[in-house]
């Protein structure tokens, strides 16, 4: 049914057709009584005929004007179906239809407070989005980044980098370290007579293990040099702190890797032995490279000399420079000290061997100590340790 064919038949149209019908079809019934005699006319009659007239017509146009209201209410009413705003009924009428205007304003004016609450809560929500959006690019970016430094670092020191608002690791900085050179002897001649998979299977082994003790000891992981292992310390705990943990984690990383080889010698598999050099100074730290490849590491000097006292290390032996000798615990006891000339310095670089096996000092042979050094490496004139270092 469309909407005319509704139009034809509403409530108002209804109202209109009964009241005609009310107030015609008794004169239709009087004049066909009349007309067929059954009934005469007399005053009292036309009189009472008037009356009933009158009566009917003060009803029918108080009926029509109630019907013209409640139709100008259904029009007003339907107004807020074409637009968003309900706006308020205004119109003279009364009664029960003023009652249901009043209703429906009531109801206009609550729902016109929805829709204002409605679009706040749209607007807040929109907001509420974008800062999850943000939120979620800043956790992502957050787990990238730790997932980042996780490969170099330890976990507590990860959680130290991402609570802090330094951005400790994006600055490029002139700072005192202690930076720690590992390398095994005889790679070459070991890993030749392997198979690749072995060589590989032994080292990420042995990588494990030194890698984990670095974190252990809040060491930072610069870099792999084929089978050369280089950590940092102290880049964040400082300068003292460095240092005690570059010797811990060095002692532990022998310790660890005798434990290694005694495991690997039992099931008849290639064994080697580590040296390790361990400097302090000051050094550059930060992001070092090109604009495509970048790399957070250390340059210097300190760094140059650690990785000459690794060389130096035989398999077993920790190699440490002078300054790393000074702020060492203690606890930690030498057994060598070598006064050394190293070409293309005027000054002569002075380092010494740790003594893993007994905590006092003992005296070396100079002829002992200058033998094992590398040709043109060193010019080596060893000095006794004084009593008490």
């Amino acid at each position: 049914m469309t909407r005319k064919q509704q139009q034809t038949f509403s409530f108002y149209r209804k109202i209109r057709i009964s009241l005609g019908l009310m107030g015609i079809l008794p004169f239709l019934l009087v004049i066909y009584l009349f007309l067929t005699e059954k009934i005469t006319l007399s005053n009292s009659m036309i009189i009472s005929s008037a009356l009933i007239l009158f009566s009917i017509l003060i009803g029918f146009s108080l009926l029509r004007q109630s019907a013209d209201q409640l139709s100008m209410l259904a029009r007003e009413t339907t107004t807020f179906e074409k637009t968003d705003i309900i706006q308020p009924v205004q119109l003279n009428i009364d009664g029960e239809l003023k009652d249901i205007a009043t209703n429906f304003n009531t109801l206009a004016e609550r729902l016109t407070r929805a829709n204002h609450d409605i679009q706040e809560q749209n607007i807040q929500l929109l907001r509420y989005a974008d800062d999850l959006a943000s939120s979620y690019d800043k956790l992502k970016k957050e787990e990238q980044l730790r997932a980042h430094l996780s490969r170099y670092i330890g976990n507590d020191l990860v959680d130290q980098i991402m609570q802090s608002s330094d951005n400790l690791l994006q600055k490029n900085q002139r700072k005192v370290i202690t930076v720690m050179f590992a390398d095994i002897r005889s790679f070459t001649a070991i890993s030749e007579q392997m198979e690749p998979e072995d060589v590989v299977a032994m080292l990420n082994e042995y990588f494990s293990i030194m890698v984990e003790i670095v974190f252990k000891h809040n060491g930072m992981l610069d870099k792999f040099v084929g089978d050369q292992l280089m950590a940092v310390f102290g880049h964040m705990s400082g300068e003292t702190q460095g240092v005690k943990d570059g010797l811990q984690a060095a002692l532990e990383m022998q310790e660890a890797t005798d434990q290694l080889m005694r495991k690997r010698a039992k099931k008849q598999q290639p064994i080697f032995q580590v040296g390790i050099g361990i400097n302090t100074g000051s050094a550059i730290i930060g992001n070092v490279g090109s604009e495509n490849r970048m790399d957070y590491t250390v340059i210097g000097d300190t760094v140059n000399a650690g990785a000459r006292f690794e060389k130096l290390a035989q398999g077993g032996e920790i190699i440490i420079g002078e300054q790393t000798f000074i702020q060492r615990p203690r606890s930690i006891k030498m057994n060598k000290r070598l006064r050394l000339k190293v070409r293309n310095r005027s000054m002569p670089v002075v380092c010494y061997m740790v003594d893993r096996k007994e905590c006092m000092v003992t005296l070396q042979q100079p002829e002992k100590i200058t033998n094992r050094f590398p040709k043109g490496l060193f010019d080596a004139s060893p000095e006794e340790v004084p009593a008490g270092c």
